[in-house]
């Protein structure tokens, strides 16, 4: 029988919602977060068989989490491998009732930060992280993450499954680490869901400077994190810097997607519900800790919210943060971050030393915001000729077209 439409649609929206943590249930049982996206998938179809027949439960999230779970101990008993295990949880373990299905969609058990901490392990190369983190946590289809990175869809599909072998052959326990391991895999845990976000906020290559989707799922999993780990600083950190960053996005791009310059944006299109939740969560960060990385970049996104006209903008604080930044958190890219603020504060000249400084460094060899920004630099400072051959080499160097129709305007004397 095919599903009727009520049915269907339930059963798309409660699953992309729900098999997060469903695989984490289950993943807690198993210790296999391969078998448990099996054994979430057998509970989807189940849903899928009876629901359209029998009517969507009430609970419909833990009718699945039960579903899944009894499945995962039907596992468990028929292996004789997983006895010691069975016996070590219990033998009340088929009869617990699943877990209330949270009033609140940030109030999440710690079955959930596992599965963070277990997508985003070392022995995992970055771009498998990012696959499984995504797929796992953010819900989506090895087609859409294809899609959102712009990668053929096979690409993605193996790495999804050699993540999950990796996870299983390494014998990585599903667990939260505690000591210096759990700061050490944190950040790996932040450095993806930052990832993921500035896909979505700047894409690398493509048609479009914007993918809006990739954008909510980082913040999402972001604000999730928060209500996890409270006490952490840098968690909030990250989830303020994601809240200032996607309040800008509406004015970022004029109708027909052509890129708008920071200067240029129409402050008024900026979400500003969206900065509140920064401005908390930024508060929240400075009463857990001393800023880290990601807290610093949040006071500097913080700066540019506060500023109603690009004129007010702070751009001595900016410096100051910026130098903090790149004092904490070394990198050729905030070096040149701290030139554009400079050059802001203390004038073009100043600015252009500092980049220039930077022309040897092997890391900004093929990064055309470089070119970009000493050609908006060259411009204020009416080297007109030049600039314009700097804005050309940064449109030879970015994948995105958007973008590279920006520059090559700008090496035409369009703006």
């Amino acid at each position: 029988m095919e599903p009727q439409p009520t049915a269907a649609h339930a059963i798309e929206t409660v699953f992309r919602l729900e098999s997060p943590r469903i695989v984490a249930g289950v993943a807690r049982i198993v210790r296999d977060v391969g078998i448990a996206e099996e054994l979430t998938q057998d509970a989807l179809v189940t849903a899928m068989e009876q629901w359209p027949r029998d009517g969507v439960p009430g609970n419909p999230g833990a009718w699945l989490m039960a579903t899944a779970r009894h499945r995962a101990v039907d596992l468990v008993r028929r292996r004789e491998t997983y006895a010691r295990k069975l016996a070590e949880m219990g033998r009340d373990l088929e009869t617990t009732a699943p877990p209330e299905e949270p009033a609140d969609p940030e109030d999440i058990d710690d079955d959930l930060l596992r599965l963070v901490f277990t997508t985003c392990h070392p022995v995992l190369s970055p771009e498998a992280r990012t696959a499984l983190t995504l797929r796992l946590l953010g819900g989506l289809t090895t087609a859409e993450i294809a899609r959102a990175f712009l990668v053929p869809e096979p690409t993605v599909a193996q790495r999804v499954v050699r993540a999950k072998r990796t996870l299983a052959t390494r014998n990585v326990a599903f667990e939260v680490p505690y000591g210096p391991d759990r700061e050490a895999r944190l950040g790996s845990v932040l450095d993806v869901i930052y990832l993921i976000f500035n896909e979505g906020y700047a894409a690398t290559a493509g048609d479009d400077l914007l993918r809006p989707g990739l954008c909510e799922d980082a913040l999402r999993l972001a604000r999730v994190l928060s209500a996890l780990m409270p006490k952490e600083p840098e968690v909030h950190g990250l989830t303020a810097l994601l809240e200032f960053q996607a309040s800008r996005a509406a004015a970022r791009t004029g109708p027909d997607g052509t890129p708008v310059l920071l200067k240029d944006q129409n402050r008024r299109r900026w979400n500003r519900m969206l900065i509140a939740r920064g401005i908390r969560a930024l508060a929240r960060a400075d009463a857990t800790g001393a800023p880290g990385p990601y807290g610093l970049q949040a006071a500097i996104a913080a700066c540019h919210a506060h500023a109603y006209t690009y004129e007010e903008t702070d751009w001595r604080t900016i410096a100051t943060l910026y130098g903090l930044l790149a004092a904490r958190s070394p990198s050729p890219v905030v070096e040149l971050n701290r030139a554009v603020a400079v050059s802001m504060a203390d004038g073009p000249a100043e600015g252009l030393r500092l980049v220039d400084a930077l022309a040897a460094e092997p890391a900004l060899r093929d990064y055309h915001l470089l070119p970009s920004v000493r050609g908006d630099l060259l411009t204020r400072l009416g080297r007109t000729a030049e600039a314009r051959a700097e804005f050309a080499r940064a449109a030879s160097l970015t994948r995105n077209a958007r973008e590279r129709a920006l520059l090559l305007g700008r090496a035409a004397g369009d703006g």
